[in-house]
């Protein structure tokens, strides 16, 4: 963890226990954050529980920080900005954030203010009431465009459900609230918010993942961050997930396994072409099965050497690398603010 944020919690360890920290990853939303932590703490004016919230400013390149710092000195509930040192991307910003929470539970939201912050105070009774670790928001209704946005998000949630077993309506809905116990076991990285749910199931049994229908609103300010060439990565993301769910702990079988196949194959090739050289006394000098042939046998001997060294990498860093995916350049809290 960054060290910055180890001492910000260490400060904030000695405080009243967080029940519920808000997470929100924001990206050049100089017209949108204003409205949004006034609409955060008018939502959460019935929580009766202590909460946080924490903005997180992924490199913002207008004045989303300066207007985040001005709704930060009004006051009120206490408000949390990190500030990344340049744009990591959402999934980055979204692991700063929640290192910084200290709630026992974690909401994540966007800062385009399509989620809502009024459905915050009910899914954190079904969260609790359905004793899940995970609470997917479903926007049933959502205010997007049918072609860019809907029919993409459609077809990436039914592969992603078919793939990873995980069975969702929504897997992009930034709307989620977390124990904080189990998320903090997930490293996010690369783009992979979309595929927490998955990541989860990884920690827990997919059982205790669920998800209820939650309000979404059409973007009011700004311009959408995401365009439809996001489904060819979501494709290539869905791959990275599906290897590391299921070979992560043993990338020795993928490999092998491919390189057993591929050297079943040779053999047979080869063996097919002997018996016809030395039975038959046929020329085999320039068939291209000989070629097809020795190619495979040399593609199986560096799959199955590859998923060797894989696994040995495997062993050798059982431990995951405790670096960050993201750079803090300082911190603000109330505290800073009256100092």
């Amino acid at each position: 963890m960054d060290p910055i944020l180890e001492e910000k919690l260490a400060e904030a360890a000695s405080a009243a226990p967080i029940e519920l920290s808000l997470v929100v990853p924001i990206y050049n939303e100089e017209d949108s954050v204003g409205p949004l932590v006034a609409r955060i703490r008018a939502a959460m004016a019935v929580f009766e529980r202590p909460w946080e919230l924490i903005l997180v400013d992924d490199g913002s390149t207008d004045a989303t920080l300066a207007n985040a710092r001005k709704a930060l000195s009004q006051g009120g509930q206490p408000l949390k900005i990190v500030e990344l040192q340049r744009n990591f991307g959402q999934t980055a910003a979204m692991q700063a954030g929640i290192d910084a929470a200290v709630g026992r539970l974690i909401a994540t939201l966007d800062g385009d203010l399509q989620n809502d912050p009024g459905d915050i105070p009910a899914m954190v009774k079904a969260i609790e009431e359905r004793e899940l670790d995970l609470l997917v928001g479903w926007r049933k209704n959502r205010q997007d465009g049918l072609f860019l946005r809907k029919i993409p998000s459609w077809c990436a949630n039914y592969l992603i459900g078919k793939i990873t077993g995980v069975k969702l309506h929504d897997y992009g809905c930034s709307l989620k609230i977390y124990q904080a116990s189990i998320i903090k076991q997930v490293k996010l990285m690369g783009e992979m918010h979309r595929f927490i749910p998955a990541w989860v199931a990884g920690v827990v049994p997919s059982s205790r993942i669920g998800e209820m229908p939650v309000t979404h609103h059409a973007r009011q300010h700004g311009t959408s961050k995401y365009g439809i060439s996001r489904t060819f990565r979501v494709i290539l993301d869905l791959l990275s997930v599906l290897f590391f769910m299921r070979y992560k702990a043993r990338p020795g079988h993928f490999f092998g396994s491919i390189g057993l196949a591929a050297g079943a194959i040779s053999a047979l090739i080869l063996v097919y072409l002997f018996v016809d050289k030395f039975l038959f006394g046929n020329d085999i000098g320039t068939r291209p099965m000989l070629i097809v042939g020795v190619m495979l046998f040399l593609s199986s001997v560096q799959l199955i050497t590859t998923g060797i060294l894989a696994e040995m990498m495997a062993r050798l860093y059982s431990g995951e690398n405790e670096t960050p995916p993201y750079i803090v350049r300082q911190v603000f809290d109330g505290n800073d603010i009256s100092a």
